[in-house]
């Protein structure tokens, strides 16, 4: 009777283990960073509320990477000439080391996010080439040096290559003073506050023929010149319509072929066709995520995986773009009151349909 007994137990125990391995909970056990421990750091985009609560323990559980959204931008870390805010700054290298996770810089140099004060005198009258760059060297010391050791990685200058247009160089407020110069300055200067980290240019549509190639271009000519510089980051701001497989390739081998690493650095997949400037909502806007919605994310997302393992060695990290569905930088943009659903984890912290074809290889 107890041989019967335990013969009976045995099989309701083969036959629970076989429902919880069928089940989905078994792929939401699985974590981003074990199953990419063979092949490149996972990272996500992190804000002050990052560091407390779910988001904090989801990013403990799911990522060995992290890169501050905003604290170390220009404008906010620097807002004044004589004044620094390294709160947030500091409170996320913190996180990062207690908790065994890399941290990447976010940005030295982008136009985009720089405090006004950057380019004009106490008059306000814009300052000279040499005083900009005296400025710029400066922030870069102050900042780099004081995360020097912490920070693997920086995006040293971000998006300084237009949409439209012939010019290789936006025309931005550094260019305009400066010259097209600013970019290899910024990069000596982040070299010497710190030789060890490795340093990025980071920009969007890298898969955009056109400004791939301008790209290209740019950061052929700071090899050539022996800039610093060591590899290239591609935004990966994409849309379960965009890019193909074969776009994607392409910039990773063309960059690639100027000895250059390549790292993922903002991935999120919108599920609404991609959009580079903002509009007003439109009566079709409607922000309800469908099920057709999902399984095109789904799809794209691994496709986009089977690409990245493709190219480990070229690829050295992938970093996500906030860490669920309940924060992201594309809900209201481009399209004022539409929520988007861009991530790996929903709105309650919890892995969609997306992540299973992520992790499961």
């Amino acid at each position: 009777m107890v041989k019967a007994y335990g013969i009976k137990y045995l099989f309701q125990c083969v036959v629970v283990w076989a429902a919880l391995f069928s089940s989905k909970d078994l792929w939401a056990q699985k974590t981003l960073k074990n199953a990419y421990k063979d092949f490149f750091p996972i990272g996500v985009a992190v804000a002050p509320r990052s560091l407390a609560g779910p988001e904090a323990e989801l990013i403990k559980q799911q990522f060995n990477s992290m890169t501050p959204e905003n604290a170390m931008k220009m404008g906010p870390i620097h807002p004044e000439k004589n004044r620094y805010n390294w709160k947030d700054a500091d409170a996320m290298v913190a996180f990062g080391e207690k908790n065994g996770i890399m941290v990447r810089g976010h940005t030295l140099c982008w136009h985009n996010q720089t405090p006004r004060w950057f380019f004009t005198d106490s008059l306000g009258i814009q300052v000279t080439r040499e005083e900009l760059l005296a400025r710029l060297k400066q922030h870069i010391n102050e900042v780099v040096g004081r995360y020097k050791g912490k920070i693997y990685a920086w995006d040293v200058v971000n998006e300084a290559v237009p949409d439209t247009g012939s010019s290789i160089y936006r025309r931005t407020k550094f260019y305009e003073i400066i010259g097209d110069d600013y970019i290899e300055k910024a990069f000596e200067y982040a070299h010497a506050a710190d030789p060890d980290a490795r340093l990025f240019y980071n920009d969007y549509n890298t898969e955009s023929t056109a400004k791939r190639e301008k790209i290209y271009q740019l950061v052929k000519k700071l090899k050539e010149k022996n800039v610093p510089i060591h590899g290239v980051g591609l935004q990966a701001h994409w849309s379960i319509y965009e890019p193909t497989q074969a776009e994607l390739e392409k910039s990773l081998t063309q960059f690639a072929s100027l000895g250059l690493a390549v790292q993922i650095t903002e991935l999120d997949v919108s599920v609404y066709p991609k959009e580079h400037g903002r509009r007003e909502k439109r009566a079709s806007d409607q922000g309800e995520l469908t099920a057709e919605m999902i399984e095109k994310q789904a799809a794209q997302y691994q496709m986009f995986f089977e690409v990245f393992r493709k190219y480990k060695g070229t690829i050295t990290g992938v970093t996500f773009w906030n860490v669920s569905d309940k924060h992201s930088w594309l809900d209201n943009f481009p399209v004022p009151g539409r929520k988007d659903y861009p991530l790996l984890f929903d709105e309650n912290y919890k892995p969609k349909r997306a992540f299973e074809g992520v992790v499961n290889f």
